[in-house]
C-alpha cells in the first residue's frame, strides 16, 4: 500500500492553510475576540452564515458583493472556534495569546483532518459526486442538531454531541470549498 497522501488530502490540508492564514490575520486584527461567544450566539453565527450560503445558490445573485466560497472558509474557522469553545467554555474578556489560539486552531483543525481521512476512506470519496447545495443542507442540519442539543442541556440519549456535528460541518465545508476551487 502506498503512504502517499491523496489528491483529497493534499486538496483538503491546502484549503486549512488558506482558512489558517486567514485566522491568523483576524486574530492579528481582533484579538481572539470570539472567546466571549456562548454556544448558542456561535451556533447562530454559523447559521447565518449556512443561511447566506443557501439564499445565494437559491437567487444565484450577491448584492453585497462576496459569493459562497468566503462563507464556506468562515464556517471552516467558525467552526474550529466551535470546538475551542467546547474545550475552553466562553469567557468575559479574551485570555488567548494570538500563539496559544493558534495552537488550539492547529489541533482542531488535525482532528478535522483525520476524521475526513477515516470518514473518506469508509464512504469513498461519495463526497466528490455530491452536489455543493447538499453540503450547505446538510450544513444546516447538523446546525439544526445543534441547535436541538443546545435546547436539551447536551443531555442527549443517543447522539452524538456537539463537537461532532462541528467536525462535520468543518469538513462539508471544506468540501465545499474543493469542489467551488475545481
Amino acid at each position: 500500500m502506498c503512504n502517499k497522501p491523496s489528491n483529497t488530502e493534499e486538496q483538503f490540508r491546502a484549503v486549512m492553510k488558506e482558512c489558517r492564514d486567514l485566522f491568523w490575520k483576524k486574530l492579528h486584527d481582533y484579538g481572539a475576540s470570539w472567546r466571549i461567544l456562548r454556544p448558542s450566539s456561535l451556533t447562530d453565527q454559523l447559521f447565518i452564515k449556512a443561511k447566506r450560503i443557501r439564499s445565494l445558490e437559491i437567487k444565484q445573485e450577491s448584492l453585497v458583493g462576496e459569493g459562497i466560497r468566503p462563507e464556506f472558509i468562515a464556517l471552516i474557522n467558525y467552526g474550529i472556534v466551535g470546538l475551542i469553545q467546547l474545550e475552553r467554555g466562553y469567557v468575559d474578556s479574551v485570555d488567548l495569546s494570538p500563539e496559544d489560539a493558534m495552537a488550539l486552531y492547529d489541533s482542531h483543525a488535525d482532528e478535522a483532518l483525520q476524521l475526513m481521512l477515516r470518514k473518506n476512506h469508509d464512504y469513498d470519496e461519495a463526497w466528490r459526486s455530491m452536489r455543493v447545495s447538499s453540503y450547505t443542507d446538510f450544513i444546516l442540519t447538523k446546525l439544526q442538531r445543534i441547535k436541538e442539543i443546545e435546547d436539551l442541556a447536551g443531555n442527549t440519549l443517543v447522539s452524538e454531541g456537539i463537537d461532532a456535528n462541528y467536525m462535520d460541518i468543518i469538513n462539508y465545508a471544506v468540501f465545499g470549498v474543493i469542489k467551488l476551487s475545481e
